[in-house]
């Protein structure tokens, strides 16, 4: 008995330090992602906000008509009768020499809108704030920097404040970190995903069921559901060679475009969707096919009717996921162009376009300052998206369930 006795008390004790090691590897994968997360959003939050500085303005000189500013020819009038230079010379006036060095490249193009929504301005002088240089929005918001660069800042700080940038979910890529913005590289990806999606969540459905439902075994289908297997494991950067050769070297499609992008993660995502959808069919009850089979359902009739309405929760789930895989994505579509300059979003599918991972990789190359918070809050809005993507599979796999 006392033996017994022992042995339990040891058995126990070796429970609870397995135990003890479960959740010290689960404690230790949290702090891992608690650091991760801490660092970009240190970096990030910032980056949605930034400074600007108020300048007086007076346009009451400029031959522009107020009531000749409507369409597209607004730009150009106001871009033609010197808006520029009128207020570099209202920074000169209000803050010397060096104003107009002070103010972020976007400023102007601030000072045109406003005048573009409020004609009148152009009969008044006005305040309005605009964005600062990049040096001058790092200093004031982290107090680091050059001693000249946090000396003007001193000087400017009672003109300065914080906004919302609302400008850098509205913009494209630019030059310089105060215009620079994610419409562009986020359009891009949308593009990209839904070309994917609807390509490889067909395509690989359709495989999936051949495969479980149709296909007799044999050697040929052994060969083929290995090589499924190991397209799945095969890296991407593989994908982007063979999206480069076929799609750009032998069709001759357009480059950077999201078309080309969509096709190539197509071929990465298919395998995905396949293995997914056909772990979702196998757990369909073979007693619902036998049923189905008995009064006298024909095999199509069985999965269109049974099976696929009972696997959809799992196909569903693989098709989100492997969408989500497919947008964090940066080496195919690098290999195919999609790492060019756009300071556009694209306007169709062969339009030249990047993607949200190429410009976090892109901005993350580069020595400004301004565009490591703008890195930092990309990857925030990144790791958003997938976490809607992920937690919609885990909404629509539940609701499809209940369903079912």
């Amino acid at each position: 008995m006392t033996r017994s006795r022992a042995r339990l008390a040891r058995r126990h004790a070796a429970e609870r330090r397995f135990r003890l090691a479960c959740q010290g590897a689960v404690m230790i994968a949290l702090a891992c992602l608690a650091f991760l997360v801490a660092t970009i959003a240190v970096d990030g939050v910032t980056g949605f906000v930034r400074t600007t500085v108020a300048l007086p303005v007076d346009l009451t000189h400029l031959p522009v008509d107020a009531r000749t500013l409507t369409g597209r020819s607004a730009n150009l009038a106001l871009t033609g009768a010197g808006l520029e230079r009128s207020v570099d010379a209202a920074a000169t006036r209000a803050f010397g020499s060096d104003g107009p060095t002070l103010l972020g490249d976007g400023a102007w193009l601030t000072v045109r809108d406003a005048v573009r929504r409020h004609p009148d301005l152009l009969a008044r002088p006005f305040v309005i704030h605009v964005p600062v240089t990049s040096a001058i929005d790092i200093a004031y918001k982290h107090g680091t920097g050059s001693g000249p660069v946090l000396a003007r800042m001193q000087q400017l700080k009672p003109a300065l404040d914080s906004e919302f940038d609302r400008d850098f979910f509205t913009s494209s890529d630019a030059t310089d970190p105060t215009r620079a913005g994610i419409w562009g590289a986020l359009k891009g990806s949308l593009l990209t995903i839904a070309v994917t999606l609807l390509l490889a969540t067909p395509i690989g459905v359709a495989a999936a069921v051949y495969l479980e439902e149709f296909a007799r075994p044999s050697r040929w289908t052994g060969l083929i559901e290995v090589s499924i297997n190991n397209l799945a494991a095969v890296p991407s950067i593989i994908f982007g060679l063979l999206g480069l050769a076929l799609f750009l070297g032998t069709l001759g499609m357009p480059r950077s475009a999201p078309l080309v992008g969509g096709l190539t993660l197509a071929l990465m995502t298919l395998p995905v969707i396949v293995i997914t959808a056909r772990g979702a069919i196998r757990q369909v009850p073979p007693s619902l096919r036998e049923a189905a089979m008995g009064v006298g359902a024909s095999p199509v009739q069985l999965v269109f009717h049974h099976v696929l309405p009972l696997a959809a929760p799992g196909i569903l789930t693989g098709a989100i996921i492997g969408g989500a895989r497919a947008l964090g994505e940066t080496a195919p579509l690098l290999l195919i162009g999609m790492r060019a300059f756009i300071a556009a979003a694209p306007d169709g599918l062969t339009r030249p376009a990047t993607a949200l991972p190429v410009q976090i990789f892109l901005w993350s190359d580069q020595v400004d300052g301004g565009f490591v918070e703008n890195t930092s809050a990309a990857i925030i809005v990144l790791l958003l998206l997938l976490l809607v993507l992920n937690g919609g599979a885990v909404y629509w796999r539940a609701r499809a369930e209940r369903r079912s």
